[in-house]
């Protein structure tokens, strides 16, 4: 698969050694983020992360600022994009499985890296359950498309 992975200044170390382990669990990662601790604005870093998911430039993406929050919240302003904050992997994996999640966002003031693998690799290894699941994605497409300006 190929992932895009964003983040803002609070995380370029984690970001680093995510990116390494996604390579090492065999997919590509195109970079969106920043690698340095100057302060910079996630909404932008979020938005545009988002916007290449949306468009299929990548087949997921992975996101982290301080809590996850912020920047999950850019994301889902992004048309198509259900981007969930995960802080431990039993909800990486339900976010997919139920909610078809195709962005995960954690916090690196709130995880550690060990923690943020084991969310990563439960979020890669799932898969959409569909069926009742995917009645509930349509409503939430639904909701969307009278709810949010065209953004794409």
């Amino acid at each position: 698969m190929k992932i895009i992975i964003g983040n803002d200044h609070t995380a370029p170390q984690m970001k680093q050694e995510i990116m390494q382990y996604v390579k090492e669990l065999g997919h590509e990662v195109i970079n969106y983020g920043v690698d340095t601790t100057d302060s910079c604005d996630y909404p932008k870093i979020g938005a545009q992360a988002a916007r290449a998911v949306a468009k299929g430039e990548a087949d997921c993406g992975i996101l982290i600022c301080g809590t996850g929050v912020g920047i999950s919240m850019a994301a889902n302003k992004v048309r198509g994009i259900r981007a969930a904050v995960c802080s431990d992997p039993v909800t990486a994996r339900l976010v997919k499985q139920h909610n078809d999640a195709n962005i995960i966002a954690f916090g690196a003031r709130i995880v550690g890296i060990e923690t943020a693998k084991s969310i990563v690799r439960a979020y890669l290894e799932a898969e959409f359950e569909g069926g009742r699941h995917q009645a509930r994605i349509d409503l939430i497409h639904e909701i969307e498309k009278t709810e949010l300006p065209e953004n794409l």
